[in-house]
């Protein structure tokens, strides 16, 4: 089975048989990666009278209660209810599944605070061998460098992680980025004092709000997948939340 779409005046195709996944498996247990101080997943058996929702407990069948936080735990996609309108949910957002993405590895910038952020330098390697600048697709992956497998279990909080400058976050939702993917536990510092200037810049609330943009926060990209274009593919819980667990594909494209 195969896909074609236009980009940027050229044809593609994707076999859509074999994905390339970049999100991280959800476990009820604490071998996810952490943030913001989230308690890890649980899962737990139903239990009613002599009924007990657990095999291994002498029960005919699995039937748990699942108890996650979708912002802390791993993968997840999330909308601008998360800062703005608690009305908008990311079932609402997510309007379209199938997008062309860029994927682009960058080494994050250190600041004389001693804060490692991913900016300007990012869309210069962008933009990088053009004449001029190019549209960028609807979807934008980043991945951060060094790029290593404990990312899949890391311990975030506290540690005052890597994020995304504010300015290269308005300047992308210009250039048309409508979904931004980042193995970061957020765009943001992880103390900022409440500004929360990343997620706003994105979606444009002092300016013009871009209510179906998606920001996608904790992917993890092997370093076997190559920079280049893409074809993307979103799935969520269709959750009526501000967030939710999500696991996004790739496919591999050639051009026709």
């Amino acid at each position: 089975m195969r896909a074609e779409f236009s980009f940027n005046h050229k044809k593609y195709q994707a076999d859509l048989r074999q994905f390339l996944d970049i999100s991280i498996p959800l476990r009820p247990n604490e071998n996810n990666p952490n943030c913001f101080y989230a308690p890890p997943p649980t899962s737990k058996p139903v239990r009613a009278g002599d009924f007990v929702g657990s095999i291994d407990e002498g029960g005919l069948l699995n039937f748990k209660n699942l108890q996650i936080n979708p912002h802390g735990n791993g993968t997840h996609t999330e909308c601008y209810g998360h800062i703005h309108d608690t009305s908008m949910t990311v079932n609402q957002a997510l309007q379209q599944m199938i997008f062309p993405a860029m994927l682009l590895s960058v080494y994050p910038e250190l600041l004389d605070n001693g804060d490692r952020v991913i900016g300007m330098r990012a869309l210069e390697l962008l933009d990088h061998g053009q004449e001029e600048k190019q549209p960028l697709p609807e979807a934008l992956i980043i991945r951060s460098l060094p790029n290593t497998e404990d990312k899949k279990q890391r311990i975030y909080s506290g540690t005052n992680p890597p994020y995304v400058q504010a300015d290269f976050l308005h300047e992308i939702r210009k250039r048309g980025v409508r979904h931004l993917l980042i193995d970061l536990p957020s765009v943001d510092r992880e103390e900022d004092g409440g500004k929360l200037a990343g997620h706003k810049a994105f979606w444009g609330i002092e300016e013009d709000i871009q209510k179906f943009n998606t920001i996608t926060e904790m992917i993890f990209v092997p370093s076997v997948i190559k920079d280049g274009l893409y074809l993307l593919q979103m799935s969520i819980c269709p959750l009526e939340m501000d967030a939710s667990p999500s696991k996004p594909v790739l496919y591999k494209i050639e051009e026709m």
